[in-house]
Protein backbone atom coordinates (compact mmCIF):
# COMPACT_ATOMS: atom_id res chain seq x y z
CA UNK A 1 0.00 0.00 0.00
CA UNK A 2 1.39 3.46 -1.11
CA UNK A 3 1.62 6.00 1.14
CA UNK A 4 -0.96 8.66 1.29
CA UNK A 5 -4.41 9.72 3.14
CA UNK A 6 -7.52 7.01 4.28
CA UNK A 7 -10.35 8.31 4.46
CA UNK A 8 -12.79 6.70 6.90
CA UNK A 9 -16.97 6.94 7.10
CA UNK A 10 -18.48 6.52 10.42
CA UNK A 11 -15.07 7.10 11.76
CA UNK A 12 -16.46 7.11 15.42
CA UNK A 13 -18.22 3.57 15.38
CA UNK A 14 -16.78 0.47 16.14
CA UNK A 15 -15.65 -0.33 12.80
CA UNK A 16 -14.87 3.09 11.69
CA UNK A 17 -12.45 4.16 15.00
CA UNK A 18 -10.99 1.04 15.06
CA UNK A 19 -10.13 1.23 11.25
CA UNK A 20 -9.03 4.95 12.20
CA UNK A 21 -6.61 3.59 15.02
CA UNK A 22 -5.31 1.02 12.79
CA UNK A 23 -4.02 3.01 10.14
CA UNK A 24 -3.12 6.18 11.97
CA UNK A 25 -0.65 3.61 14.05
CA UNK A 26 3.14 5.02 12.98
CA UNK A 27 1.93 8.24 11.89
CA UNK A 28 -0.68 7.63 9.29
CA UNK A 29 -3.08 10.29 8.07
CA UNK A 30 -6.74 9.20 8.54
CA UNK A 31 -9.47 11.46 7.59
CA UNK A 32 -12.44 10.64 8.96
CA UNK A 33 -16.28 11.13 8.64
CA UNK A 34 -18.90 10.94 11.32
CA UNK A 35 -21.61 13.13 12.17
CA UNK A 36 -23.26 11.03 15.18
CA UNK A 37 -25.99 9.78 13.71
CA UNK A 38 -25.72 6.95 15.73
CA UNK A 39 -27.27 9.38 18.34
CA UNK A 40 -30.49 10.19 16.46
CA UNK A 41 -30.84 6.36 15.86
CA UNK A 42 -30.48 5.01 19.44
CA UNK A 43 -30.35 7.47 21.50
CA UNK A 44 -28.04 9.05 24.08
CA UNK A 45 -25.83 5.99 25.76
CA UNK A 46 -25.63 5.17 21.90
CA UNK A 47 -23.48 8.24 20.68
CA UNK A 48 -20.21 8.29 19.43
CA UNK A 49 -19.03 11.79 20.26
CA UNK A 50 -16.35 10.09 23.36
CA UNK A 51 -14.95 8.04 20.78
CA UNK A 52 -14.84 10.88 18.20
CA UNK A 53 -13.02 13.45 20.63
CA UNK A 54 -10.64 10.59 22.01
CA UNK A 55 -9.60 9.90 18.23
CA UNK A 56 -8.99 13.82 17.73
CA UNK A 57 -7.26 14.02 21.33
CA UNK A 58 -4.94 10.86 20.80
CA UNK A 59 -4.10 10.89 17.27
CA UNK A 60 -2.44 14.10 15.88
CA UNK A 61 -2.30 12.86 11.85
CA UNK A 62 -6.66 12.40 12.34
CA UNK A 63 -8.74 14.91 10.39
CA UNK A 64 -12.16 15.07 11.42
CA UNK A 65 -15.11 15.80 9.63
CA UNK A 66 -19.01 16.75 11.09
CA UNK A 67 -20.22 15.67 7.52
CA UNK A 68 -23.74 13.63 6.48
CA UNK A 69 -22.75 11.55 3.34
CA UNK A 70 -26.49 12.44 2.27
CA UNK A 71 -24.93 15.64 1.25
CA UNK A 72 -23.27 15.08 -1.76
CA UNK A 73 -21.44 18.30 -2.40
CA UNK A 74 -20.09 18.26 0.74
CA UNK A 75 -19.20 14.74 -0.15
CA UNK A 76 -17.09 16.07 -3.42
CA UNK A 77 -15.67 18.97 -1.46
CA UNK A 78 -13.79 16.88 0.96
CA UNK A 79 -12.75 14.50 -1.93
CA UNK A 80 -11.32 16.95 -3.75
CA UNK A 81 -9.41 18.64 -1.49
CA UNK A 82 -7.58 15.66 -1.24
CA UNK A 83 -7.84 13.86 -4.72
CA UNK A 84 -5.20 11.18 -5.64
CA UNK A 85 -3.43 11.46 -2.33
CA UNK A 86 -6.47 9.37 -0.90
CA UNK A 87 -5.07 5.70 -1.33
CA UNK A 88 -8.45 4.06 0.42
CA UNK A 89 -11.80 4.36 1.35
CA UNK A 90 -13.20 2.45 4.06
CA UNK A 91 -16.96 2.99 4.38
CA UNK A 92 -18.72 2.15 7.36
CA UNK A 93 -21.03 4.76 7.87
CA UNK A 94 -24.82 3.18 7.99
CA UNK A 95 -28.11 3.18 9.52
CA UNK A 96 -27.43 -0.63 11.06
CA UNK A 97 -30.80 -1.74 12.40
CA UNK A 98 -33.72 -3.24 10.70
CA UNK A 99 -36.43 -2.56 13.48
CA UNK A 100 -35.18 1.00 13.31
CA UNK A 101 -35.32 0.70 9.21
CA UNK A 102 -38.95 0.43 9.71
CA UNK A 103 -39.82 3.35 11.53
CA UNK A 104 -37.78 5.73 9.04
CA UNK A 105 -37.46 3.90 5.56
CA UNK A 106 -36.83 6.92 3.84
CA UNK A 107 -33.52 8.16 6.34
CA UNK A 108 -32.76 4.21 6.16
CA UNK A 109 -32.31 4.12 3.08
CA UNK A 110 -31.14 7.79 1.88
CA UNK A 111 -28.28 6.98 4.55
CA UNK A 112 -27.61 3.41 3.35
CA UNK A 113 -28.07 4.00 -0.61
CA UNK A 114 -27.62 7.45 -1.36
CA UNK A 115 -25.05 7.76 1.37
CA UNK A 116 -22.88 5.18 -0.56
CA UNK A 117 -23.91 6.27 -4.07
CA UNK A 118 -22.46 9.82 -3.14
CA UNK A 119 -19.28 7.91 -2.11
CA UNK A 120 -18.93 5.87 -5.18
CA UNK A 121 -19.17 8.90 -7.15
CA UNK A 122 -16.50 11.20 -5.36
CA UNK A 123 -14.10 8.04 -5.47
CA UNK A 124 -14.59 7.35 -9.04
CA UNK A 125 -14.08 11.62 -9.91
CA UNK A 126 -11.13 12.03 -7.69
CA UNK A 127 -9.29 8.74 -6.30
CA UNK A 128 -10.27 5.89 -8.66
CA UNK A 129 -7.71 3.79 -8.29
CA UNK A 130 -7.87 3.59 -4.44
CA UNK A 131 -9.16 0.70 -2.59
CA UNK A 132 -13.19 1.45 -1.69
CA UNK A 133 -14.85 -1.11 1.28
CA UNK A 134 -17.92 -1.54 1.82
CA UNK A 135 -19.00 -2.65 5.19
CA UNK A 136 -22.12 -4.36 4.31
CA UNK A 137 -24.35 -7.07 5.89
CA UNK A 138 -25.61 -10.82 5.69
CA UNK A 139 -29.26 -9.17 5.73
CA UNK A 140 -28.39 -8.75 2.32
CA UNK A 141 -29.50 -12.51 1.89
CA UNK A 142 -32.96 -11.77 3.22
CA UNK A 143 -34.44 -14.83 5.21
CA UNK A 144 -33.34 -17.04 3.17
CA UNK A 145 -30.94 -18.80 5.63
CA UNK A 146 -34.25 -19.87 7.60
CA UNK A 147 -35.14 -21.71 4.90
CA UNK A 148 -31.71 -24.32 5.73
CA UNK A 149 -32.80 -27.80 7.52
CA UNK A 150 -32.01 -27.13 11.03
CA UNK A 151 -32.20 -29.02 14.34
CA UNK A 152 -32.72 -28.14 17.50
CA UNK A 153 -30.10 -28.80 19.95
CA UNK A 154 -30.33 -28.19 23.88
CA UNK A 155 -28.59 -24.80 23.60
CA UNK A 156 -28.80 -23.57 20.21
CA UNK A 157 -30.18 -24.35 16.10
CA UNK A 158 -27.66 -26.88 14.12
CA UNK A 159 -27.51 -27.38 10.59
CA UNK A 160 -28.25 -30.31 9.25
CA UNK A 161 -24.78 -33.08 9.52
CA UNK A 162 -23.39 -33.03 5.70
CA UNK A 163 -24.83 -29.52 4.17
CA UNK A 164 -23.11 -27.67 2.02
CA UNK A 165 -23.52 -24.74 4.41
CA UNK A 166 -22.25 -26.66 7.59
CA UNK A 167 -18.82 -24.80 7.49
CA UNK A 168 -20.97 -21.86 7.10
CA UNK A 169 -23.01 -20.06 4.78
CA UNK A 170 -21.03 -19.04 1.47
CA UNK A 171 -21.29 -16.25 -1.22
CA UNK A 172 -23.46 -18.31 -3.62
CA UNK A 173 -26.65 -18.08 -1.14
CA UNK A 174 -29.21 -15.64 -3.26
CA UNK A 175 -30.46 -12.88 -2.55
CA UNK A 176 -33.53 -13.20 -4.45
CA UNK A 177 -36.78 -13.78 -3.58
CA UNK A 178 -36.97 -13.44 0.00
CA UNK A 179 -37.69 -10.62 2.42
CA UNK A 180 -35.18 -8.80 3.52
CA UNK A 181 -36.41 -6.25 5.98
CA UNK A 182 -35.97 -2.77 4.96
CA UNK A 183 -32.44 -2.05 6.23
CA UNK A 184 -31.82 -5.56 4.16
CA UNK A 185 -33.01 -3.61 1.42
CA UNK A 186 -31.13 -0.78 1.86
CA UNK A 187 -27.82 -2.14 2.42
CA UNK A 188 -28.43 -4.35 -0.59
CA UNK A 189 -28.71 -1.67 -2.74
CA UNK A 190 -25.58 -0.15 -1.62
CA UNK A 191 -23.93 -3.83 -1.97
CA UNK A 192 -25.09 -4.17 -5.90
CA UNK A 193 -23.57 -0.32 -6.29
CA UNK A 194 -20.47 -1.16 -5.20
CA UNK A 195 -20.13 -4.38 -6.56
CA UNK A 196 -20.93 -2.66 -10.06
CA UNK A 197 -18.89 0.80 -9.23
CA UNK A 198 -15.79 -2.08 -9.48
CA UNK A 199 -17.44 -4.14 -12.98
CA UNK A 200 -18.45 -0.69 -15.05
CA UNK A 201 -15.64 1.39 -14.15
CA UNK A 202 -12.83 -0.95 -13.37
CA UNK A 203 -12.76 0.29 -9.74
CA UNK A 204 -11.22 -1.78 -6.59
CA UNK A 205 -14.07 -2.17 -4.56
CA UNK A 206 -14.78 -4.80 -1.90
CA UNK A 207 -18.13 -5.59 -0.37
CA UNK A 208 -17.77 -7.41 3.15
CA UNK A 209 -20.69 -9.34 4.11
CA UNK A 210 -20.62 -9.23 8.33
CA UNK A 211 -22.39 -11.32 10.78
CA UNK A 212 -22.31 -9.84 13.97
CA UNK A 213 -19.90 -7.43 14.40
CA UNK A 214 -18.31 -6.35 17.80
CA UNK A 215 -15.66 -5.56 20.24
CA UNK A 216 -15.51 -3.16 23.31
CA UNK A 217 -15.69 -0.04 21.44
CA UNK A 218 -19.07 -0.88 20.86
CA UNK A 219 -21.86 1.47 22.16
CA UNK A 220 -23.97 -1.84 21.80
CA UNK A 221 -28.20 -0.63 22.25
CA UNK A 222 -31.22 -3.24 22.80
CA UNK A 223 -31.77 -2.55 18.41
CA UNK A 224 -27.85 -3.02 17.53
CA UNK A 225 -25.06 -5.06 19.23
CA UNK A 226 -26.08 -8.04 20.71
CA UNK A 227 -23.17 -8.98 22.78
CA UNK A 228 -22.23 -5.14 23.69
CA UNK A 229 -25.61 -4.83 24.99
CA UNK A 230 -25.98 -8.17 27.06
CA UNK A 231 -22.88 -7.54 29.25
CA UNK A 232 -23.95 -3.92 29.12
CA UNK A 233 -27.05 -5.52 30.59
CA UNK A 234 -24.79 -8.08 32.78
CA UNK A 235 -23.47 -5.67 34.40
CA UNK A 236 -25.96 -3.07 35.17
CA UNK A 237 -28.57 -5.26 35.94
CA UNK A 238 -31.14 -4.13 33.35
CA UNK A 239 -33.74 -6.93 31.95
CA UNK A 240 -32.02 -8.80 28.36
CA UNK A 241 -35.09 -9.06 26.14
CA UNK A 242 -34.62 -12.09 23.88
CA UNK A 243 -36.81 -12.16 20.86
CA UNK A 244 -38.03 -15.71 19.30
CA UNK A 245 -36.80 -18.45 18.30
CA UNK A 246 -36.20 -20.02 22.14
CA UNK A 247 -33.28 -18.29 22.39
CA UNK A 248 -31.75 -20.94 20.21
CA UNK A 249 -30.83 -18.43 17.41
CA UNK A 250 -27.03 -18.94 16.14
CA UNK A 251 -25.17 -15.70 15.46
CA UNK A 252 -21.09 -15.52 14.26
CA UNK A 253 -19.46 -12.62 16.01
CA UNK A 254 -16.18 -11.48 14.92
CA UNK A 255 -13.65 -8.47 16.54
CA UNK A 256 -13.58 -5.28 14.91
CA UNK A 257 -9.76 -5.53 14.89
CA UNK A 258 -10.31 -8.91 12.90
CA UNK A 259 -12.18 -7.41 10.54
CA UNK A 260 -10.59 -4.21 10.13
CA UNK A 261 -7.15 -6.67 9.19
CA UNK A 262 -9.15 -8.32 6.86
CA UNK A 263 -9.82 -4.44 5.31
CA UNK A 264 -6.04 -4.40 5.15
CA UNK A 265 -5.08 -7.33 3.20
CA UNK A 266 -7.47 -6.51 0.99
CA UNK A 267 -6.23 -2.46 0.90
CA UNK A 268 -2.86 -4.27 0.50
CA UNK A 269 -3.71 -6.49 -2.53
CA UNK A 270 -6.92 -5.14 -3.93
CA UNK A 271 -9.39 -6.94 -6.58
CA UNK A 272 -12.24 -5.72 -8.38
CA UNK A 273 -15.62 -6.18 -7.40
CA UNK A 274 -15.46 -8.36 -5.32
CA UNK A 275 -17.90 -10.06 -2.45
CA UNK A 276 -17.16 -11.40 1.03
CA UNK A 277 -19.21 -13.31 3.50
CA UNK A 278 -17.04 -12.12 6.91
CA UNK A 279 -18.00 -13.14 10.56
CA UNK A 280 -16.98 -15.37 13.23
CA UNK A 281 -17.42 -18.67 11.22
CA UNK A 282 -16.88 -22.10 12.64
CA UNK A 283 -14.10 -19.85 15.10
CA UNK A 284 -16.68 -17.57 17.13
CA UNK A 285 -20.16 -17.98 17.50
CA UNK A 286 -23.16 -18.83 20.34
CA UNK A 287 -26.63 -18.99 20.43
CA UNK A 288 -28.48 -16.12 22.56
CA UNK A 289 -28.35 -18.45 25.27
CA UNK A 290 -25.37 -19.93 25.16
CA UNK A 291 -24.19 -16.32 25.13
CA UNK A 292 -26.03 -15.60 28.11
CA UNK A 293 -24.46 -18.47 30.08
CA UNK A 294 -20.89 -17.02 29.29
CA UNK A 295 -22.10 -13.27 30.37
CA UNK A 296 -22.63 -15.34 33.68
CA UNK A 297 -19.48 -16.72 33.59
CA UNK A 298 -17.40 -13.91 32.95
CA UNK A 299 -18.89 -11.54 35.13
CA UNK A 300 -20.53 -13.29 38.25
CA UNK A 301 -23.37 -12.06 37.96
CA UNK A 302 -27.06 -13.95 37.28
CA UNK A 303 -28.51 -11.94 33.53
CA UNK A 304 -31.98 -10.60 34.26
CA UNK A 305 -33.48 -12.02 30.95
CA UNK A 306 -37.19 -11.93 29.55
CA UNK A 307 -38.50 -14.10 26.64
CA UNK A 308 -40.60 -12.62 23.65
CA UNK A 309 -42.40 -14.70 21.49
CA UNK A 310 -42.02 -12.82 18.53
CA UNK A 311 -38.61 -12.69 16.09
CA UNK A 312 -37.82 -9.70 14.87
CA UNK A 313 -38.53 -9.45 10.71
CA UNK A 314 -35.93 -10.31 8.72
CA UNK A 315 -33.89 -11.84 11.52
CA UNK A 316 -31.75 -15.10 10.92
CA UNK A 317 -32.39 -18.65 13.11
CA UNK A 318 -29.12 -19.61 12.31
CA UNK A 319 -25.97 -17.92 10.56
CA UNK A 320 -22.18 -18.51 10.44
CA UNK A 321 -20.17 -17.31 7.89
CA UNK A 322 -18.52 -19.43 5.41
CA UNK A 323 -14.81 -17.38 5.07
CA UNK A 324 -12.79 -19.54 3.19
CA UNK A 325 -13.33 -17.59 -0.19
CA UNK A 326 -11.70 -14.76 1.39
CA UNK A 327 -8.76 -16.94 3.36
CA UNK A 328 -8.35 -18.46 -0.46
CA UNK A 329 -7.64 -15.07 -1.37
CA UNK A 330 -5.64 -13.63 1.53
CA UNK A 331 -4.01 -16.83 3.70
CA UNK A 332 -2.44 -14.55 5.54
CA UNK A 333 -4.95 -13.22 7.62
CA UNK A 334 -6.59 -15.11 10.29
CA UNK A 335 -8.34 -14.92 13.32
CA UNK A 336 -7.13 -13.25 17.05
CA UNK A 337 -9.93 -13.05 19.35
CA UNK A 338 -12.54 -16.05 20.01
CA UNK A 339 -15.89 -15.31 22.08
CA UNK A 340 -14.69 -15.20 25.31
CA UNK A 341 -11.29 -12.98 24.33
CA UNK A 342 -14.49 -10.74 23.21
CA UNK A 343 -16.69 -11.16 26.05
CA UNK A 344 -13.85 -10.47 28.58
CA UNK A 345 -12.94 -7.50 26.85
CA UNK A 346 -16.25 -5.62 26.58
CA UNK A 347 -16.75 -6.75 30.24
CA UNK A 348 -13.61 -5.02 31.41
CA UNK A 349 -14.83 -1.96 29.24
CA UNK A 350 -18.04 -1.59 30.82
Amino acid sequence: MKAGKVLVTGAAGLIGSETVRRFARGGGVVVGIDNDMRKRFFGEEASTRGTRDALIAKLPHYQHHEIDIRDASAVNELFKQHGRKIVAVVHTAAQPSHDWAARDPETDFTVNANGTLNLLEAARNFCPEAPFVFTSTNKVYGDTPNRLPLRELELRWEIEPGHEYEPGISENMSIDQTKHSLFGASKLAADVLVQEYGRYFGMPTACFRGGCLTGPAHAGTELHGFLSYLMKCTVSGRTYKVFGYKGKQVRDNIHSFDLVEAFVAFIRAPRIAEVYNIGGSRHCNCSMLEAIALCEQISGRKVTWEYVEDNRIGDHIWWISDVRKFRAHYPEWNFRYGLSEILEEIHAAL
